[in-house]
């Protein structure tokens, strides 16, 4: 089929000027805000601290004149590794209003992982939480701690210098290429990759979600919520480092009124005991944290926590309609929402239109939504040739919130960048595998790179984890499929299950259970998909920040365990 464009209509196109005027003074929102103008845009879940709407302007502009005047300057790039923090948005938002570009390194890096960063984007000077100050950093990187800290200079002391002369009182204006930030890919399938976002990128995914608010906005005035300021509540707990909760919690704060809580990084005890105390409203989900929640040992405690939920938006990876449907039955009186993004797109994709808007829409089970607003997509088969409707083909984007590529000028980034960027005239590859229906809905079918080819025909991993998860006793709750060594070729490898049980599929006892689930597959899908690389029982399945499945993990191990096997032969 043809190029596919977006139902919703297309936003302005980019033009230059800073992200952070468009994320946070925009004209129609500061006449929108609430009461006097002022509210609890954050408060720190771990000490109670507490920062309104304007104590937040406040502080990143005094902390952009205090960067300025301490030598940070546009030619930099500033590294900023910490967990959640009150300090995390201020320093983002003073770094992009002072036009100098971020690095989000990810404060759960190895030595090794962090090297490769270091190596990949020069970083003159980094903040730092406690525990990311621990690595052995190159002498040439100015460090900078979050909190005071003996023999460091602290964000504190940097803010209590006074001004120089040339200190920038002003939002340094920018060009709508200009760097913003600099995104480390998960790399699921290598070391990261450091994604260039401008600030154009920004501006338009700003454009892009307003569109799809106010076309909710006339259709479902805003909700009244029964908090103490009368806005949501949003308990932030999914890392600021990576692009969901950035977003989210940073970037797109100031657009409509609500406060976030603060959460350092997640625990599921502390975040059952906050959502009741504060009556938090929504919450954001990956699928690995909402498995935590579905298999929950109590489960009514877990039901009765989630009361006060309103909204939850479910992304960072796919989500499995039987999680979801087991997550809509903990939380029935919530909105449960669900899209696609990647980094590479700034954010959002593909997202699932609010309830009524675009004449009625109404969610599709399976189905992640339709084109964001101002973009293309095509859908084409290996040999780059455009799908039917109906056929599975590996999503190709095109828009203004793509982004320009991979930072860095070695021969790996420049072949990522031809091989994933301005692909035949302009278009980006996600490597991930959709359908289309007639209506513009998507559904996820798996990742390109994940895909395997058994005599000859391809095979989904992820339909055989729908499989084994959709078992009609619910003996699995989570499950990754990978190819393995087996085929009938050095080179072919079929397929191979490991699988977390449930108490119920634990009760059956392991030699039990396995044969029924094998069973259970093979009489629900072609012989080919069949599990001819085994099933085996594992405690957890591994995952990355953003809840994607580590399969090469998996595959790695067991590759390991047949080969020590082999050499005791």
């Amino acid at each position: 089929m043809p190029s596919i464009f977006s139902p919703w209509p297309q936003p302005p196109p980019p033009l230059d000027g800073n992200a952070h005027l468009a994320a946070f003074y925009r004209p129609e929102h500061q006449k929108a805000l609430w009461k006097d103008g002022d509210f609890t845009l954050y408060v720190d879940l771990q000490n109670g601290q507490r920062l309104s709407y304007k104590g937040f302007l406040e502080a990143v502009a005094n902390t952009r004149r205090s960067l300025s005047s301490s030598g940070f300057l546009q030619g930099d790039i500033i590294g900023l590794m910490s967990d959640n923090c009150l300090e995390f948005p201020i320093l983002f938002h003073a770094c992009l209003s002072l036009g100098v570009p971020v690095a989000l390194i990810p404060p759960y890096l190895t030595p090794r992982e962090l090297a490769h960063c270091l190596g990949t984007v020069m970083i003159t000077k980094v903040f730092v939480d406690t525990q990311s100050r621990q690595h052995d950093w190159p002498n040439y990187i100015d460090l900078y701690t979050i909190t005071a800290t003996d023999g460091y200079t602290s964000l504190s002391e940097v803010m209590s210098r006074p001004a120089s002369s040339n200190a920038s009182n002003e939002v340094v204006h920018t060009k709508k290429d200009d760097i913003a930030y600099l995104m480390f890919s998960s790399g699921t399938s290598g070391l990261p990759k450091a994604i260039k976002v401008s600030h154009g990128n920004i501006s338009y995914s700003i454009e892009q979600m307003l569109i799809t608010a106010r076309a909710a906005a006339r259709v479902n005035p805003p909700r009244k919520v029964s908090t103490p300021e009368g806005i949501p509540l949003v308990l932030a707990f999914l890392p600021m480092c990576h692009t969901y909760a950035l977003h989210t919690y940073c970037i797109r704060a100031g657009l409509t009124p609500k406060t976030f809580v603060i959460q350092r990084k997640w625990d599921l005890s502390d975040a059952l005991r906050a959502i009741p105390k504060y009556g938090i409203t929504d919450v954001n989900f990956v699928p690995s944290l909402a498995a935590q929640l579905v298999t929950h040992p109590d489960q009514n405690a877990v039901r009765e926590a989630l009361q006060s939920v309103r909204v939850s938006a479910a992304g960072g990876a796919y989500f499995p309609i039987d999680l979801k449907r087991r997550l809509q039955r903990l939380m029935p009186q919530a909105y449960l929402a669900e899209g696609y993004g990647l980094s590479e797109a700034t954010i959002t994709a593909i997202n699932q239109p609010p309830p009524g808007t675009l004449g009625g829409y109404k969610s599709i089970p399976g189905s992640c939504g339709v084109l964001f607003p101002g973009l293309h997509a095509r859908l084409i088969d290996d040999a780059g040739n455009d799908v039917p409707q109906g056929t599975i083909g590996e999503l190709l984007l095109s828009g203004p919130n793509i982004v320009q590529g991979y930072y860095g000028d070695s021969e790996e980034v420049q072949r990522a960048n031809s091989s994933t960027f301005h692909v035949d005239g302009g278009w980006m590859r996600t490597g991930d595998r959709f359908s289309i229906d007639a209506a513009g809905n998507f559904f996820f079918a798996d990742r390109v790179k994940d895909t395997l080819k058994v005599s000859g025909l391809q095979v989904s991993p992820l339909e055989i984890e729908n499989v084994l998860l959709a078992h009609p006793e619910g003996l699995a709750v989570e499950a990754a499929v990978a190819g393995v060594r087996g085929g009938r070729t050095e080179d072919e490898r079929v397929p191979r299950a490991w699988v977390v049980l449930s108490e119920r599929g634990h009760a059956l006892g392991h030699d039990t259970v396995v044969a029924e689930l094998v069973g259970w597959c093979q009489s629900q899908l072609s012989k080919y998909k069949w599990l001819r690389g085994g099933l085996e029982i594992v405690t957890h399945v591994p995952k990355n920040p953003t809840g994607k499945t580590l399969r090469r993990e998996l595959v790695a191990k067991y590759e390991a365990r047949n080969l020590a096997a082999h050499a005791k032969l």
